[in-house]
């Protein structure tokens, strides 16, 4: 792994890699996806919105770290993370406002979903 990490991260050490991607980048993905979805924004806007933030965890990782500024690989690595944490964070937060919204007409079904509620016939033939 410490070789994988090497090639990516371009020899910046474990720990920054972990505090800033990790922790603050994959945090804000993270918030990122949840604000995007309380406004009931489509799912694609999130990935726009990560295009940025990667670009900051580059340069944090820069500035502090003396990592590389302009690493594709890096960048790409940490875009790919933050893409997928703000989608998911996009799909928890949308099933949460579909169920708290409309909760005579949908349950929720795991972390991610939620199901149409079935009506039942209240005249019996």
């Amino acid at each position: 792994m410490e070789n994988y990490l090497d090639k990516l991260y371009a020899g910046e050490a474990i720990g920054a890699v972990i505090l800033v991607t990790g922790l603050l980048g994959g945090g804000a993905a993270w918030l990122t996806g949840r604000a995007v979805a309380t406004t009931w924004q489509a799912p694609w806007k999130v990935v726009f919105a990560m295009v940025p933030l990667a670009a900051a965890a580059r340069f944090i990782h820069f500035a502090l770290f003396h990592g590389n500024l302009i690493s594709l690989t890096s960048f790409a690595c940490d875009l790919g993370l933050f893409v997928i944490l703000g989608l998911f964070a996009w799909r928890a937060t949308s099933a949460a406002l579909m169920t708290r919204q409309y909760p005579w007409i949908y349950a929720r079904a795991g972390l991610f979903g939620w199901r149409k509620i079935e009506q039942e016939n209240s005249r019996s033939r």
